[in-house]
């Protein structure tokens, strides 16, 4: 009977103790939990993408990743090195996907209008504004046209790319300004549910900027919209900023170039207004909206947390994460399988919703 009562004393102080170990932890995390140290490890390329694939995902990290500009001109004589570059590319894309591209304006925005050869009876009366990417610096004038006549090309739809204000010639808002003058002269002569609106990184921000600028307005939505990997938390507030932090060989760091390119573009406008961050606006009332992305993807985070705003608001939103592909490989050459299959899926879904 001592044996035992000496037992069941000494389990006593044994759980105390565990018990005042316990709290002792407790105290000592209650702040922010310490951050997940990973070790350096290697990351293969994956072999279940197409092999025109697999040599996107295996190139090395972008050149140039790392040029931090701090003015508007030095913005632009890269934008201009890279369009000429870009411009090369051009043609030969146009002529294998039957798409003729022409220069115009609209309410005295630049534009260019992106027309496929063929254009099916059911897409004859939809029109598409495209709003390019490009972290607000880069891609002017008609080098800003690919991701269109991608979908034109694929899609079979007319499509209006808005060649928008840059720095140095203009500053935030101004690429918003001049595609919300796009959208209502659109809206002139077209239904509103045969319109849909698309882009990819600043593209796709401006995607979801434009729809919080038109509740804003009043204006009415279009009848669907695909915001491709979005830029829509340019407070570098995400989990993939650091999980993805240099296995994205396109943007690299979310302390790399596009960083310091948006950080110009605002002009010392707050980061986190929703008209540069629209992952923080409110999304009630949103049109339908397919989302692209990959699982290396620098903009992961961002574009699963616009997703899940827009489900948790009631919207119709579908999320495509392509296997291996960094940031907006799904539209870096009309010849690559997944470009066809990614186009196609935003084909399927702008053709369930617009018109309706």
């Amino acid at each position: 009977m001592q044996v035992n009562g000496y037992m069941k004393k000494s389990c006593v102080v044994l759980a105390l103790l565990a018990m005042a170990n316990f709290q002792g932890l407790a105290q000592a995390n209650s702040g922010a939990p310490e951050p997940l140290q990973v070790p350096a490890k290697t990351l293969p390329v994956p072999t279940d993408v197409s092999p025109e694939m697999q040599k996107i995902i295996g190139a090395p990290r972008r050149a140039g990743w790392d040029k931090l500009w701090t003015t508007g001109e030095e913005w632009r004589a890269a934008a201009n090195a890279q369009a000429a570059q870009t411009m090369q590319t051009l043609p030969a894309m146009r002529e294998r996907l039957h798409v003729t591209v022409k220069p115009a304006t609209m309410d005295g925005v630049r534009v260019f209008l992106v027309t496929p050869d063929v254009i099916p009876p059911e897409h004859r009366d939809k029109v598409l504004i495209h709003v390019h990417g490009g972290c607000y610096v880069l891609f002017p004038g008609e080098s800003g046209t690919s991701e269109a006549i991608l979908m034109a090309g694929f899609g079979h739809f007319k499509v209006i790319s808005v060649d928008y204000r840059m720095p140095p010639e203009a500053y935030f808002p101004a690429a918003l300004d001049d595609a919300m003058t796009v959208y209502k002269a659109v809206l002139r002569t077209a239904k509103p549910k045969n319109v849909a609106v698309f882009g990819t990184s600043a593209g796709g921000a401006l995607t979801l900027e434009m729809m919080l600028r038109a509740k804003q307005m009043g204006l009415p939505m279009p009848g669907a919209i695909a915001p491709g990997t979005p830029m829509s938390d340019v407070t570098k507030t995400g989990d993939s900023f650091y999980t993805n932090e240099l296995v994205d060989n396109v943007l690299v760091s979310r302390d790399g170039f596009c960083d310091a390119a948006t950080v110009v573009y605002a002009h010392g406008h707050d980061l986190s207004d929703p008209l540069l961050s629209p992952v923080y606006g409110d999304m009630h009332g949103f049109p339908p909206a397919i989302l692209s992305t990959g699982t290396r993807d620098l903009l992961l985070s961002n574009t699963v947390r616009v997703h899940r705003k827009l489900r948790e608001a009631g919207v119709d939103a579908a999320l495509e994460v392509y296997e291996g592909q960094s940031h907006a490989q799904y539209q870096f050459d009309d010849r690559v399988p997944e470009t066809k299959e990614a186009f196609g899926e935003i084909t399927a879904f702008f053709d369930k919703h617009l018109g309706h």
